[in-house]
């Protein structure tokens, strides 16, 4: 049974795609995309996060390039936030949250801007006549504050005026900048965002996560050793929990042959390990967060010792997972990644697809029971664009600027 590259799935997909960007466009707010809740209302209490508004200008940036009515003009919603509420006029760079009232927490965090520059970079892709000013400009802090010349690999976040950053190193925000390098690349066609991609993999997992069994550690000091104790005493954390995250892992794994196909479409030969280490990344959370307790689902975070440590299944690790298993598909053909694929849809339909609310439940406890342990509310949709957009695609470019491109199910029989 063949799901991959048929017409009669992708027609499946797109059918759920443009469910979710229903859902989605409610989390339009004056200050820009809202933290939606299980009932697919703004959480005004949540305020105006800056990592869900570029998020959001990203997924909109997609469907406008997938023509869909009301999409262009979500995009334009998500630039004027930026340019406006979202934006430090005085220090420069994007406030981390702000509200009706005005700045709830005026950090720069490396993580949010990272999104701001995926954002931007897609945005230009529906012809936006604001949409390069405002790449440049997040290019010009990313390139001031945030990417370090010195140490090779991005910087974690710095205070309100830029004038001191934290002594922490994070795979997280460096996985996402991975993320938006590939997209600034296809637009900018700047090599020097291909080297920086493949630097950052080389050193978190290549480096790194390879000698411990493909665990990526997320943690590190300013010299990039890992701290493997870290947030210990908070593991549910949602940005910085402590162990591994697996979905991480897999979510890395799909990021690294897209890096891969971007330089073989340049007519380089990408390194070996790209491939290797995109497998090891996959089955290793097959091996530690798969049903390890025996109810399906992948639990959130393991020790060192592949051991679960939070259990509740968070929805965005299996989205990622499919996207992986496509990705992997893709390269070596191989039917194991598509029984995985098809595996993981059902378990999806049957417990995290919420038909009566709109969207996906975004945790289920062990019992694959909704709960809000780690996350409580929908937040965005722009993990779940990842398993319906990508597996229609190229793995080269990347998500927006291959369906501006035209090649949205041109794989497709």
């Amino acid at each position: 049974m063949k799901w991959f590259n048929t017409l009669s799935h992708n027609r499946w997909l797109e059918q759920e795609t443009d469910r979710i960007l229903d859902f989605g466009k409610n989390a339009a707010v004056p200050t820009g995309f809202g933290w939606l809740g299980n009932n697919g209302q703004v959480r005004s209490d949540m305020g105006t996060h800056l990592w869900i508004t570029a998020r959001m200008l990203h997924v909109y940036a997609v469907a406008a390039n997938m023509g869909r009515p009301g999409a262009y003009a979500l995009v334009e919603h998500g630039i004027n936030a930026l340019n406006g509420p979202l934006r430090d006029k005085q220090h420069g760079g994007w406030y981390a949250c702000v509200n009706y009232e005005g700045v709830i927490d005026a950090s720069k965090q490396g993580y949010q801007h990272f999104f701001v520059l995926l954002g931007a970079a897609s945005a230009v892709t529906t012809g936006h006549p604001q949409a390069r000013r405002l790449l440049d400009d997040a290019i010009e802090v990313i390139e001031r504050y945030f990417w370090s010349e010195q140490e090779q690999m991005c910087l974690e976040s710095w205070d309100e005026a830029f004038s001191k950053t934290e002594d922490y190193r994070g795979g997280n925000a460096n996985m996402h900048a991975v993320e938006a390098f590939l997209i600034v690349y296809d637009v900018t066609h700047d090599r020097k965002w291909l080297d920086r991609a493949l630097r950052i993999a080389s050193v978190i997992i290549h480096d790194v996560a390879r000698k411990g069994e493909y665990r990526v550690n997320e943690h590190f000091d300013t010299s990039w050793n890992p701290i493997r104790d870290y947030n210990i005493d908070n593991p549910a954390h949602r940005f910085r929990a402590y162990g591994g995250t697996p979905g991480h892992w897999i979510e890395w794994g799909r990021l690294m042959l897209h890096l891969r196909a971007a330089l073989e479409a340049r007519f380089e030969t990408p390194p070996e390990w790209l491939l290797e280490d995109a497998k090891g990344l996959f089955h290793a959370t097959i091996r530690d967060a798969w049903a390890p307790d025996g109810a399906d689902g992948f639990v959130y975070s393991v020790g060192w010792d592949g051991k679960p440590i939070v259990r509740e299944r968070v929805r965005w690790p299996i989205v990622e997972a499919m996207g992986t298993a496509y990705a992997l598909y893709t390269v070596t053909g191989e039917a194991q990644y598509e029984a995985w694929y098809q595996k993981w849809w059902d378990y999806c339909i049957k417990y995290l697809m919420d038909y009566e609310n709109g969207s996906w439940w975004q945790e289920l406890d062990t019992n694959n029971e909704v709960t809000t342990k780690v996350w409580d509310g929908k937040q965005d949709i722009y993990h779940l664009l990842h398993c319906l957009v990508i597996p229609r695609l190229p793995l080269a470019p990347g998500l927006a600027p291959a369906v501006a491109a035209g090649l949205l199910d041109s794989q497709a029989k």
